[in-house]
């Protein structure tokens, strides 16, 4: 019988795992810096896997609204598999609002239990820049009446206090801002 080596085995293929949550208000950025950070991360040989919110929600929260609770039971959803990921040599990237303080801590708090290495990314970007992206239109929806509920706009959005980076996105490049990542994973021996 022939066996074909796992991935891990292979040269040039990293298997440190981690999670990197990206959180901010609709439109900051979060998603874009993502799979910019994914594409770099792939061509060194890092196992990467961009874990999005409006996927998660369609295929493992469907059925799940925009409640306090709900958004909490979302959040930790994606938190339980991005730890599963980061534990087993993938970087997870995370770009998903995680409006609470609280649902954040919990998934900070189940990394923490697990070993799995977990980063917090806060994209600051202010509510107007993101209006003015508006990149699913629903800024333009909340304003017209048709959407109640926008984080961060009449729905609370409680920015981390002590993130491990925060990115001001409509100062730099979509390339700056995925390198300023890269440079934090380098720096706590992740990259």
């Amino acid at each position: 019988m022939t066996t074909t080596p796992f991935p891990e085995n292979q040269e040039n293929h990293v298997t440190t795992g981690a999670t990197v949550w990206l959180t901010g208000l609709p439109s900051a950025g979060k998603t874009t810096i993502a799979y910019e950070l994914a594409g770099r991360l792939r061509e060194e040989g890092h196992r990467v896997e961009v874990l999005d919110g409006d996927e998660i929600r369609e295929f493992i929260s469907a059925g799940l609204g925009f409640s306090r609770e709900d958004r909490h039971t979302n959040v930790q959803r994606i938190g339980f598999l991005a730890d599963l990921l980061a534990r087993n040599g993938v970087k997870a990237l995370v770009p998903v609002i995680a409006p609470y303080a609280d649902s954040r801590e919990a998934v900070r708090k189940r990394h923490q239990a697990s070993g799995a290495p977990y980063l917090e990314i806060h994209v600051a970007t202010p509510v107007e820049v993101c209006s003015e992206r508006d990149v699913k239109g629903l800024y333009a929806k909340q304003a017209a009446g048709e959407l109640s509920g926008l984080t961060g706009v009449d729905d609370p959005y409680e920015e981390p206090v002590s993130p491990d980076l925060r990115i001001e996105s409509q100062n730099q490049t979509v390339q700056e801002s995925a390198a300023a990542v890269y440079a934090l994973l380098s720096e706590r021996g992740l990259a």
